[in-house]
């Protein structure tokens, strides 16, 4: 069976070869647009799934296809990918104020065709982030790598902004963008882990 990733981010890549070693990337071409009628658990669900069925509608035969999302929030707030330099310092200051805890919402959707029969799986995982405090020089000195603009809520995790966070209560591969532990769960169904 031919696994496929509608995706092209490289966590995304690396995580799914933890689990198997061979598979296809096909980039969903789907606009990601949010729905506010939507809980951001369901919206990130959505945005997987339509990245999945994207992917789905364009191949054919017995495969598996993988879509995720991710999603940043504090309080009701999403927080996306930074426009400039100034937007990812405002992000990460709104971050730190207050509790200094956010939360990262990855949604899953794998959807399965095998001998015709199309099998749709849908869930998400959520993880609490807990900053440190982070003075205006180690902000700069983290926006200063380069590495904040790619990102949802102008950091990643998994680089050097690691020293800033205290603590997640989660699971780590879902604050990447992956949620692992489930998508081995629903495939190790269909093939041979």
């Amino acid at each position: 069976m031919k696994i496929i990733l509608a995706s092209q981010s490289p966590r995304r890549k690396e995580l799914l070869a933890l689990i198997v070693p061979k598979f296809e990337v096909i980039v969903s071409n789907q606009e990601e647009t949010l729905n506010d009628k939507l809980s951001v658990e369901e919206q990130v669900t959505q945005i997987a799934y339509t990245k999945a069925k994207n992917v789905y509608d364009r191949t054919e035969g017995d495969r598996i296809i993988i879509g995720s999302d991710t999603i940043v929030t504090k309080n009701g707030k999403i927080y996306g990918k930074p426009k400039n330099r100034k937007h990812a310092k405002e992000m990460i200051k709104e971050l730190i104020t207050g509790d200094k805890v956010h939360e990262i919402i990855t949604g899953l959707s794998i959807l399965i065709e095998e001998n015709g029969e199309l099998k749709e799986y849908r869930t998400y995982d959520a993880v609490k982030v807990y900053l440190k405090d982070i003075s205006d020089e180690e902000i700069e000195r983290w926006l200063d790598t380069g590495n904040a603009m790619d990102k949802a809520a102008a950091y990643g995790i998994q680089n050097e902004f690691c020293v800033h966070v205290e603590k997640i209560e989660g699971n780590y591969t879902s604050a990447l963008g992956l949620p692992t532990h489930k998508v081995y769960d629903v495939i190790k169904n269909y093939i041979n882990i």
